[in-house]
């Protein structure tokens, strides 16, 4: 791994640390502040706003800007959004913390991905892009828990004083590493977004959104599935967190082993496996030994088919790829929103159980959108230059 990615990787891993930390001191937070705990859960609504928001805007406002000052720029923006947070007086003001910290987080993983991929050697993009997610990963199974336990020892402000500290010491790494450079050749405003009226962009975008919905749905409401359905005790989370984040990494790695391969028949393949995988939920997830297994296996599935589908952006956008994965990425954030309201409704009619049915069917719509791609792109041979271009249109 060469010492750009890896301190893009530490980035991206300090990035998720800040959004899934404040799960384990949302109780602090919300006694210290006297807010409720919904309340003090808009802190987690406002981080994902600002990706949803921040990753369109902020990618289109600073297309025209040399890469190396933007990435520093969106990391001391991310590094004083954790600052505000530490030093917060008051709820609103640690909710506009919270809003800025998320603001460049897409635009962010989009440059590093373009980057990471136009320096990768040929024929080894996606196994790139799975190092840059692996930081996702240990922000789940190390990050998170480290940074709950420092804010359980030391105060809630110490958590996210901590992660602002680590980003600054990432920021080096990235100030060493981060190639200089012009500001890169782009056509005007409306020619960047012109990106969207190609229908291979949109089938890539579709398929991150639907293929990914499903298990997202799974995993917010791992708690309710874990103790009302399987019988574990509420201590057994943590544990369970560990194996689907386990898994989660070995299957980043694998997912981009095969997408290097063959990008869009594995994507299909691993997300019929996921439906599958959803579907046996239903049926298994009333015994512990079974259902612990299944938590593994959901978290390689969930992270394999991540790779592949952030190369696939790149490479249908080559005339904007970074605008076209910023907006992929806010649209996974608006998939997980869905997913929590999705959720929410399903538990409180048919039971939480009812949850890895209609998950399946939905991954079922992701690998439907994937078979339509890969039908599609073996078509496009045959084609003359010029009905190629005819069916990239919408």
């Amino acid at each position: 791994m060469s010492l750009l990615v890896f301190s893009l990787m530490l980035v991206v891993f300090s990035l998720t640390t800040g959004e899934f930390v404040i799960a384990g001191i949302l109780p602090d937070v919300a006694r210290d502040l006297s807010v409720s705990v919904p309340a003090a859960g808009l802190l987690v609504t406002a981080y994902a706003i600002g990706m949803i928001v921040g990753g369109p805007v902020i990618t289109t406002l600073t297309a025209r800007l040399p890469r190396r000052p933007l990435v520093v720029g969106l990391i001391v923006t991310s590094i004083a959004g954790n600052a505000m947070s530490a030093v917060a007086p008051s709820y609103p003001i640690l909710l506009a913390g919270r809003f800025v910290a998320g603001l460049v987080v897409a635009t962010f993983f989009a440059v590093a991905v373009a980057t990471a991929v136009s320096t990768a050697p040929a024929g080894r993009q996606a196994s790139t892009v799975a190092r840059l997610t692996f930081g996702m990963n240990l922000g789940m199974i190390a990050g998170t828990p480290v940074g709950t336990f420092i804010g359980q020892s030391l105060g809630w402000r110490a958590t996210f004083a901590a992660i602002a500290v680590f980003s600054a010491t990432a920021l080096m790494m990235v100030l060493r590493s981060f190639p200089g450079g012009p500001a890169p050749q782009v056509g005007s405003l409306l020619g960047e977004l012109r990106v969207f009226t190609s229908r291979e962009v949109i089938l890539a975008i579709a398929l991150t959104a639907a293929g990914n919905l499903g298990v997202v749905t799974v995993f917010t409401f791992m708690a309710p599935l874990a103790t009302d359905v399987s019988g574990f005790p509420g201590t057994a989370l943590p544990a369970l967190l560990l194996v689907y984040g386990t898994g989660a990494v070995l299957g980043n790695f694998l997912g981009g082993w095969l997408a290097d391969r063959a990008l869009l028949p594995s994507l299909a393949a691993l997300l019929a496996v996921l439906a599958g995988a959803l579907a046996l939920g239903w049926l298994v997830s009333g015994h512990q030994g079974a259902a612990a297994v299944l938590w593994f296996l959901l978290g390689v599935l969930a992270f394999a088919i991540i790779p592949g589908m952030q190369t696939r952006v790149v490479a249908t956008a080559q005339a904007a790829p970074t605008l076209a994965v910023a907006v992929n990425a806010s649209g996974f954030q608006l998939a997980a929103a869905i997913a929590g309201w999705l959720g929410g409704r399903l538990i409180d009619g048919p039971g939480p159980r009812s949850l890895y049915p209609v998950a399946a069917a939905l991954t079922v719509t992701g690998l439907l959108i994937a078979l339509y791609a890969l039908r599609h792109e073996r078509r496009r041979p045959a084609a003359t230059p010029a009905a190629q271009e005819q069916e990239a249109r919408p």
